[in-house]
């Protein structure tokens, strides 16, 4: 080990150990890397790179926005090249999923880390300029001996954080160099240009995303508005706000009393300047008059404004929306889904299996569709015009499971109807058999089924006869029933039984026929109600932008509200739900089933939880990058739950300070 390294090492230590309360970003981040992170100063660790496969996951969640982020990176890294630098663009996590450098480099750079899938997360590498970026969501320069690990103080970086249209942490860019002069200072100007780029790759990201919107940009200096607008709200046809670029967020409140304030997305331009919305109206009316006129906040603040139409009118349906029509006349199958190519296939799979004697397992997420796609199977087959018998495994009581799938004979039990009762399996007799939620069956009754499905006969309670069936299975499941075979709470011979064919559902959130699917259900809710519907363009950038942690099921409810309180038939973005508005849930992956946390298994039991309520939630927030509906899946709480306590113990989303 190097005499700088030892040093370096020796320097970490005596911070880290200091009580000291004045200690500055850099030493905060050592610190957290020891205490929180539980990374040792005394043993260097060389850079970590990702496998190719994982790299193309992690690319593959902000597909898009990498196209608009490369373009801006090429663009700089004109700029700096000459000096040695080379260009990162990480995703959230702080994996690198962009990366342009000097080829003659490519071996030191790889090493360093300065490269394609490397893993810059303060968690995995320490102290670094994109780690420390992310944890506390601010540019920041970490040069040389900055670095925690001791094999990175050779290293130059700078990186500023880059926000989606909802506010979330999107990525981070980062400017970086193998080596430069000592003195911090000489990286001033670095890290200049990557904020001013970071930008620029922010509001081209925004512009695209709400390009069928107009979009309000603002500035301090009327000469500068229209080359770098400081602020950027994208707002409806009705004046309604339905985005918010990261600086017209840390600036703009929306409500005209002093002391009240909302939230921007949702709100009317009314609540937010004097002039009011029919100003702005003007504005985008004269835009090509080149004329720039202020506009007043209720706190006196003043910004020269200009309006840029959106690239589709609102007054007609987009070409998005045309080209997603649904054929209300296709077969059951080809209803499923538009161009999405993961449901095509499973379509394309359905459509060989549909007459075939095999039993299908579905597999995805709660609210995916498991049961419109066992429909959809019923009616393609040549049983259409059987029964079709849905059974939620998980909703009926254990106590009376038994008796409803079995059914029983007259004085089977006490209690029970006095001629007897046909079960539901017997119900499904010729026709198809929907277990739902077969996770949750109690494993005495897996059993029972088994049999059924081997014998092809059931025999119900208190009856020694069994009676012929012939009916096709589809079973369906969010859980991992390997793992429940391990666990002991399903039998690995039901599960051969019934995943002669498995097919899996994606999330919504991964689904590339939002639009098709909108459209679809809007119309399904529409014909329920009677009326004939469509919906706004802004509002539907806003639906296809959404997480949907509860997948279609959630979709076609925010649908169902907007139709419900919408006074024209036009879903617009004032329709939808206000828990939908929440810039919290847009753009983040549904979370995973959480395991049993100390928050949740003390919840309301006393004077202890009470204490320390604070101090777990914090935590969980953090834990989950402040994505609330992530930590209240994992403190087995409801959103509103979250916030509450949230307000109740001052704690406050780093973004809203």
């Amino acid at each position: 080990m190097q005499l700088a390294q030892r040093d370096h090492i020796s320097r970490v230590l005596s911070v880290a150990r200091s009580n000291d309360v004045s200690k500055d970003r850099i030493q905060r981040s050592w610190l957290r890397c020891i205490e929180e992170y539980d990374l040792d100063p005394t043993r260097p660790t060389p850079a970590h790179i990702i496998e190719h496969s994982q790299l193309r996951q992690h690319r593959e969640q902000i597909e898009d926005f990498l196209l608009v982020a490369r373009t801006g990176m090429e663009q700089l890294y004109k700029r700096v090249c000459d000096l040695g630098y080379v260009l990162l663009l990480t995703d959230a996590s702080g994996v690198t999923v962009d990366f342009i450098g000097n080829d003659r480099w490519e071996g030191e750079l790889r090493r360093s880390g300065l490269y394609l899938g490397a893993d810059w997360s303060e968690a995995r590498a320490g102290t670094c300029a994109v780690g420390t970026c992310i944890a506390d969501l601010s540019p920041i320069t970490c040069h040389q001996i900055d670095h925690f690990d001791s094999s990175h103080i050779a290293l130059t970086c700078n990186s500023a954080p880059l926000f989606d249209p909802t506010g979330a942490l999107l990525g981070v860019l980062d400017i970086s160099a193998l080596s430069s002069p000592s003195p911090r200072e000489s990286q001033h100007l670095a890290l200049q240009l990557t904020v001013m780029y970071a930008k620029m790759v922010e509001d081209a990201n925004f512009m695209r995303f709400f390009h069928e919107a107009y979009v309000l940009r603002l500035g301090a200096a009327w000469p500068m508005v229209d080359a770098s607008g400081e602020m950027l709200l994208a707002f409806d046809a009705d004046g309604v706000v339905v985005g918010a670029n990261n600086g017209a967020r840390r600036v703009l409140r929306a409500g005209s009393d002093r002391g009240v304030s909302c939230a921007l997305v949702g709100s009317s331009l009314d609540s937010i300047f004097r002039e009011g919305s029919a100003e702005v109206w003007r504005i985008g009316r004269n835009a090509l008059l080149n004329e720039r006129t202020a506009l007043t906040t209720f706190d006196h603040d003043v910004f020269y404004a200009h309006v840029i139409s959106p690239s589709v009118a609102p007054g007609r349906r987009t070409e998005l929306a045309q080209m997603a029509e649904p054929d209300v006349s296709a077969p059951a199958l080809d209803r499923l889904a538009g161009d999405d190519p993961q449901m095509q296939r499973l379509i394309r799979q359905a459509k060989r299996l549909v007459n075939k004697s095999v039993c299908i397992l579905l597999h995805g997420e709660t609210g995916t569709g498991k049961e419109v796609v066992a429909k959809a199977l019923h009616e393609s087959s040549d049983r259409c015009d059987k029964p079709f018998v849905a059974i939620n495994c998980a909703a009926i009581p254990e106590s009376l499971i038994e008796s409803e799938l079995f059914g029983y004979t007259a004085g089977a039990f006490t209690g029970g109807r006095s001629k007897g009762m046909k079960g539901l399996i017997a119900q499904a007799d010729g026709g198809t058999l929907f277990l739902d939620e077969i996770g949750d069956m109690p494993i005495h009754l897996q059993t029972r089924l088994l049999r059924v499905l081997a014998e092809k006969e059931v025999t119900p309670l208190g009856s020694d006869r069994a009676q012929p069936i012939r009916l096709t299975v589809v079973a369906a499941s969010h859980r991992d029933l390997r793992k429940l075979i391990a666990d002991g709470l399903f039998r690995e011979d039901l599960y051969y039984r019934l995943c002669g064919a498995t097919l899996y559902l994606p999330a919504l959130r991964m689904r590339e026929d939002k639009t098709y699917l909108i459209n679809l259900l809007v119309a399904e809710e529409a014909a329920e109600m009677g009326c004939e519907a469509d919906i706004d363009p802004a509002a539907m950038a806003l639906l296809c932008g959404h997480a949907w942690p509860g997948n279609v099921r959630q979709l076609r409810n925010v649908l169902r509200f907007a139709l419900a309180v919408s006074d024209s038939g036009r879903i617009r973005v004032c329709d939808l739900p206000d828990e939908f508005m929440e810039p919290s849930l847009a753009h983040r992956p549904a979370p995973q089933a959480p395991a049993p946390t100390a928050m949740s298994s003390m919840a309301g039991s006393g004077p202890r939880w009470s204490e320390r309520e604070g101090e777990w939630l914090l935590e969980a927030l953090q834990r989950h990058k402040w994505c609330v509906t992530a930590a209240a899946a994992e403190l087995g709480l409801c959103r509103a739950t979250v916030y509450r306590r949230m307000k109740r113990h001052g704690i406050v989303p780093p973004n809203q300070l």
